[in-house]
């Protein structure tokens, strides 16, 4: 069995910069914390989010013990933070995607600026081998918040035309940003999809019946749930299978709490080589997740994470 997981960490730097705890206690509290959560699912090959400090990240692989290795994109936001890999297994860094999927134009990202044809963070691709002769390909992405900032560091709308438009070009970003996505699946698939296997994870910040999470998905039909699911087509060359309605118990069906409300919004998906070899499929909520506000600046000294992460368990 191979244990594939995916996590957000939520602003993973070192203490005293801008973004990161204020004091090394709180930031020793918090790789502590990480790393309890992550020895109790064990993973083999976890994608990560929100490394903001690559330092921090070893930090975190030392306090978890034993070898990892480690791979993080070239591409991090304005805050720095970036995807990446930490593998028991050593991996090879296939892909790391910055550019929007051509033909894509420039979308609109602000109310002045000129447009953007750049993915928030890069996305990173990297090939691992479980065993030998067998190859997996992981993908792992930080899709555009749906938490708004505005002009000047605020996370407040003057007024609900800010608000709207605002709302409205982190949309046609995260939307982009889906398609460069299955942009970066299909070059690894390759029209393969029935014997190549390829996991793709991450912060897609959205829900599973989301526009922009449906985009990734590819070639319709087949969805798990329905009359055709696992009915063989041409589509299974391409598509890719969300694992969601996997997860269980249902009832741990979220990855982050916002204003009370459960939301699943970090995601795993498998291509049709993987698809029946999944055992497992889980949502690690019991650790507990605050309700977080508009305000991600507010749990700077938190310890742990405000997702949860999710793992898979693949026969391989």
């Amino acid at each position: 069995m191979v244990v594939v997981g995916t996590w957000n960490l939520e602003n993973l730097y070192r203490p005293g910069g801008e973004f990161g705890p204020g004091d090394t206690t709180s930031y020793q509290a918090k790789i502590k914390a990480l790393a309890t959560t992550i020895t109790g699912f064990a993973p083999d090959v976890l994608g990560v989010q929100e490394v903001g400090d690559p330092e921090a990240l070893d930090d975190l692989t030392a306090e978890l013990g034993g070898e990892w290795h480690t791979a993080l994109s070239g591409h991090p936001d304005a805050r720095g933070i970036r995807v990446g890999v930490i593998s028991r297994f050593p991996l090879t860094v296939q892909r790391d995607v910055s550019v929007f999927a051509a033909p894509l134009a420039a979308v609109q990202n602000d109310d002045t600026g000129p447009g953007t044809s750049q993915t928030s963070r890069g996305m990173l691709a990297v090939q691992v081998e479980p065993t030998p002769g067998t190859t997996l390909s992981v993908a792992v992405c930080h899709l555009k918040s749906k938490l708004l900032s505005f002009p000047g560091g605020r996370f407040a709308a003057r007024d609900e035309g800010e608000r709207a438009r605002f709302g409205a070009y982190a949309l046609y970003r995260r939307a982009a940003e889906a398609t460069t996505l299955r942009g970066l699946a299909d070059a690894l698939l390759d029209g393969q999809g029935r014997r190549r296997p390829l996991v793709v994870l991450g912060d897609f910040n959205d829900e599973p019946q989301a526009a922009t999470t449906q985009i990734v998905l590819g070639p319709p039909g087949s969805e798990l749930g329905t009359p055709g699911a696992l009915r063989p087509d041409k589509g299974d060359a391409w598509r890719l299978w969300n694992l969601a309605t996997r997860i269980e118990p249902a009832a741990d069906r979220y990855s982050r709490i916002h204003q009370g409300k459960g939301e699943l919004i970090d995601h795993i998906l498998v291509s049709r080589a993987l698809i029946e070899r999944v055992a497992e499929m889980r949502s690690v909520v019991s650790h507990g997740l605050p309700s977080i506000s508009e305000d991600p600046t507010a749990r700077r000294d938190a310890a742990d994470s405000d997702h949860a992460p999710l793992y898979a368990r693949l026969d391989l």
